[in-house]
């Protein structure tokens, strides 16, 4: 069986149509990626999100990671019974999006209205309509695909959202309802506005938090430290000019923390206010590849999430002598 590349993935999802609630060319692509993938198992909730499972071996998991990625991007989308009144849902300014469409670089299929832009790989950069967030869908099929290919055995989930464009609907759904294990760490694998010194080429940005949270301090140590065993350069940082699925996860009080390929023309919108394709650096996106795949093949993944309890606990008993010696001056 043919194992899909990383860059065939990409040029796969990349050139699907999307808008905030008509993500089904995007589903419909991403289910057939994993078609023939083993040891996946692929459903729909009641949002119509993808919930995804790869579990391969006898080995008892806690089921620890759960990366998540949306598949809509800002877009035009026809109004419900009027069938000629197109409406653009998400965050882009109104005057940039009329010059656009001025412009004629409005192209439309269906219900669906995107940017006329192809998927251009070249020279170290991958150049799309729609680079936010089909990219991070992107990765986490390669990261399901290289695990299966090497019949690495662990357990781990993705999630694939809805409407993530217009305020986390997708992700609210998976937080409220939340079918994985009651310590999970959910990973919002996104594409980020460079801000605060990071830098695009500088590796994929491991987020403390974005606009909204600070994220779960444990899933970004053991992140953190995963690059670091593993020699992937990554940068540590607070993404603070947006926010990300991890804030909406986190306010349903789940665990959640970040990773963000950083992206140049953020929302399609360059620094003269133009309308044009999003990029990013390739080799960013190979290094959040290997960084995930590091991560959710751990086979300590049940113990990497919780390294200052098992610090604090070792200082505790290293230490006893001394609070017990201590105890008699309180």
């Amino acid at each position: 069986m043919p194992v899909p590349t990383l860059t065939s993935i990409l040029k796969r999802i990349l050139k699907q149509p999307t808008a905030p609630f008509h993500e089904y060319h995007v589903r419909d692509e991403i289910e057939a990626v994993l078609e023939d993938c083993p040891h996946v198992k692929i459903k729909r909730d009641g949002f119509d999100n993808l919930i995804v499972t790869y579990k391969n071996g006898k080995r008892k998991s806690r089921n620890a990671w759960v990366l998540g990625a949306h598949m809509d991007h800002p877009g035009f989308v026809r109004q419900p019974d009027l069938e000629d009144d197109w409406t653009f849902l998400g965050g882009m300014k109104p005057e940039i999006v009329e010059a656009g469409v001025e412009a004629g670089l409005r192209k439309i299929k269906g219900s669906i209205g995107t940017w006329k832009f192809p998927v251009k790989i070249a020279d170290g950069q991958l150049h799309a309509a729609a680079c936010d967030d089909l990219v991070g869908c992107s990765i986490i099929l390669s990261v399901i695909w290289d695990l299966a290919s090497l019949d690495v055995e662990t357990t781990f989930h993705a999630v694939f959202t809805r409407a993530e464009e217009v305020g986390f609907l997708g992700a609210w759904h998976v937080g409220q309802k939340w079918p994985f294990a009651d310590d999970a760490v959910f990973v919002s694998v996104e594409t980020s506005r460079p801000v605060n010194g990071a830098q695009i080429g500088g590796g994929p940005v491991v987020r403390v938090g974005d606009r909204l949270s600070v994220f779960d301090h444990a899933g970004v140590d053991a992140l953190m430290r995963t690059a670091t065993d593993q020699g992937i350069r990554v940068q540590r940082g607070l993404l603070d000019a947006g926010a990300c699925e991890a804030s909406a996860i986190q306010a349903c009080g789940r665990r959640a923390a970040g990773v963000s390929v950083l992206l140049g023309n953020y929302h399609n919108t360059t620094d003269e206010h133009e309308v044009a394709p999003e990029w990013v650096a390739l080799e960013d996106v190979k290094s959040t590849v290997a960084l995930l795949k590091a991560l959710v093949a751990t086979r300590d993944a049940g113990k990497i999430v919780r390294p200052m309890e098992e610090r604090v606990a070792v200082r505790m008993r290293d230490y006893a002598d001394f609070i017990k010696a201590a105890k008699k001056h309180f």
